[in-house]
């Protein structure tokens, strides 16, 4: 028996036809991509919206100046400013000022760090070290370090040692706090893992512990800079001879606004030049943990 095939009436699809047209159905369709709305605003360099603050700012300073409105006598105006940092950096004063200071900054920020980052390990992981030094320690945080430059001076003297001694004091409380705070913030989850895994002791502080830890010692690092120049400026009033406290006294004696402002900046990019540091170690330190950056 023969089966036959009727061909297709003049009505019926055409094989070619059917094909073709299930082919243009399965077709993957087109990907639009979604931009976020805040990718849509014209995007403007974020070194010009970091920089047109303080532009804005010093033109305002400028026009101020040159209409009279702000006086010399109470600021001098930019040019002024700039003008008189520049005769400082020519012979020589304020390059050897900026040495002095930062020398002193940095023998007590050192100090400070090992006495800070010594008692919170102390205290962070011992609970008996907890027990005696804690205690102390936030009794003596409530004492104003600056309150403490009289008896720096009778014990230490009026040379080296009182200025580096105010400026250790205050690095170490901030670095103690936030290096307790860290430790004790390690998730107890994570510790239980590492023991799970067979770590000592010291592998757990080593691995688990520390690492946990590194942020808030990193917060605790700016904090101290920050504090650290601000000790810097009352030390340098103990009788010194040399440093940017040392050309603010000499400037307010003889009413120069103009000597006391450069000092002032001078504190001023110092400060961003170690924030700058810092931030550049949590970068290299920190880059295990996600942050949001902002949008």
């Amino acid at each position: 028996m023969s089966i036959s095939h009727a061909p297709p009436g003049p009505s019926g699809p055409d094989i070619s036809d059917i094909s073709r047209t299930s082919t243009q159905d399965s077709a993957p369709p087109e990907l639009v991509p979604i931009v976020p709305a805040s990718t849509r605003r014209t995007r403007v360099p974020r070194w010009l919206r970091r920089t047109s603050g303080p532009v804005l700012l010093l033109i305002l300073w400028q026009l101020l100046s040159s209409t009279g409105v702000l006086s010399s006598d109470v600021l001098a105006s930019p040019g002024t400013i700039a003008r008189v940092g520049s005769d400082l950096v020519a012979d020589g004063s304020l390059p050897h000022a900026m040495g002095v200071s930062l020398q002193r900054v940095a023998v007590g920020l050192l100090l400070g760090s090992v006495v800070g980052t010594g008692l919170a390990l102390v205290s962070g992981l011992f609970r008996i070290g907890e027990d005696l030094v804690d205690a102390s320690v936030q009794m003596l945080r409530t004492v104003p370090f600056v309150g403490l430059i009289p008896l720096f001076i009778i014990w230490f003297g009026i040379g080296e040692a009182p200025k580096i001694a105010i400026i250790t004091l205050g690095v170490s409380f901030p670095l103690y706090l936030n290096v307790y705070a860290g430790i004790r913030g390690v998730d107890s989850q994570l510790i239980e893992a590492g023991e799970s895994l067979g770590l000592s002791r010291w592998g757990l502080v080593r691995h688990v512990v520390l690492p946990g830890a590194l942020p808030g010692a990193m917060t605790g690092l700016r904090y101290s800079l920050g504090i650290a120049w601000l000790a810097l400026v009352f030390a340098e009033q103990i009788n010194a001879d040399a440093g940017i406290g040392f050309l603010m006294v000499q400037a307010r004696d003889f009413l120069r606004t103009d000597v006391i402002v450069v000092c002032l900046i001078v504190y001023a990019f110092l400060g961003l030049l170690a924030d700058f540091i810092v931030r550049t170690l949590e970068r290299l330190l920190l880059q295990w943990r996600p942050t949001f950056t902002g949008r």
